[in-house]
């Protein structure tokens, strides 16, 4: 008996971690100071870049999105849905990236797979600016299914502690501006597999006419990062809250970052819903309430501002790339909660 009889390849792992060293190391920023490889990753923050820096950190998954990609057998995208959910979520407070790890576990090691995932991992890292610091790959015999795997990110960014953006100084009269998602991002996707596979029982490679493409290239679309767009407004501070639309939909997310007083009232006509949120609803017979905790049904990210600042935002929004902003509804007296007209 020796530790390979026993299903961990020591050498699997060697071999993947040659060939995401690479990978990782075309991610690096000016801060890294350690190689892949090394216990602990090193960054040097340029503390020259921020008058009293914040580190804000978050950490996600990807949720059962990951069992999308086994039946498609396609992997080079989950990488970037982890990265860009991650961006977004200290976005949200105002934070830019410093640097990202991932901690990737599986029952037997593909170093194949392992580069895949990785390849999106460090695509992402390049496209947000944000260096592949390190990370971590388990191989647990027994702990898995054959073939499958899991995915975490780990973030860490910094923002101006005078920039912080945390929703304290919303009021009533201010007005949301939504910014559209491009499907389901990483949220939703045990209904919309129940839906598409149990109830519809339909294959990965399905062309679905209402879609006009397979079910699998609509599912597995990545999850966009918004931090092109936004990170050009960021200095302006017109912006006094954002939600990151995740798990529990607009009606969860959006009240996270309301104060006390205040509550959101959101025009569910203001935007057309993408063809993916209407079949899902109407495949899987799914009350309107239930879809939109589930999914984000087509809006990724919510702006509040001062309403003599909607315009200036949009615009300004429009300057850096974003030409579908819209304006979703406006904050009212009561409490964090949020209300459908």
């Amino acid at each position: 008996m020796d530790y390979k009889s026993s299903g961990v390849d020591i050498d699997a792992g060697h071999e993947t971690v040659r060939r995401i060293k690479q990978l990782a190391k075309s991610t690096f920023t000016p801060g890294v100071l350690s190689e892949i490889g090394s216990f602990g990753g090193l960054f040097k923050l340029d503390a020259s870049a921020w008058s009293e820096p914040v580190l804000v950190s978050s950490a996600d998954g990807v949720g059962t999105k990951l069992k999308v990609a086994f039946m498609a057998n396609q992997h080079n995208t989950i990488g970037a849905d982890l990265v860009n959910h991650c961006v977004n979520d200290i976005l949200v407070q105002g934070a830019v990236p410093l640097f990202f790890l991932d901690y990737l576990a599986t029952g037997k090691l593909s170093p194949d797979v392992a580069e895949q995932i990785v390849q999106g991992l460090a695509r992402a890292c390049k496209d947000n600016g944000c260096a592949l610091l390190g990370g971590e790959t388990a191989e647990m015999p027994g702990f898995y299914h054959d073939g499958e795997y899991d995915v975490a990110g780990f973030i860490v960014g910094a923002v101006d502690r005078a920039k912080l953006i945390d929703g304290k100084t919303i009021t009533p009269g201010d007005v949301l501006i939504g910014l559209p998602s491009n499907g389901l991002h990483t949220n939703g996707y045990s209904l919309a597999r129940k839906i598409a596979f149990e109830e519809m029982k339909l294959k990965v490679d399905t062309h679905v006419p209402d879609l006009g493409e397979t079910i699998g290239q609509a599912l597995l679309r990545p999850h966009r990062t918004y931090l092109p767009v936004i990170k050009p407004l960021l200095a302006k501070g017109q912006i006094k809250g954002m939600a990151h639309i995740t798990g529990g939909g607009i009606t969860d997310n959006l009240p996270r970052v309301l104060p006390p007083g205040t509550t959101a009232r959101v025009n569910r006509t203001s935007w057309r819903v993408p063809a993916i949120f209407r079949w899902l609803g109407e495949s899987g017979r799914v009350p309107e309430y239930d879809l939109r905790r589930a999914l984000n049904m087509g809006i990724g990210l919510i702006l509040v501002v001062g309403k003599n600042d909607a315009d200036a935002v949009r615009q300004d929004l429009l300057n850096a790339g974003e030409a579908n902003s819209l304006v979703i509804g406006e904050i009212i007296a009561g409490e964090p909660a949020v209300e459908y007209a």
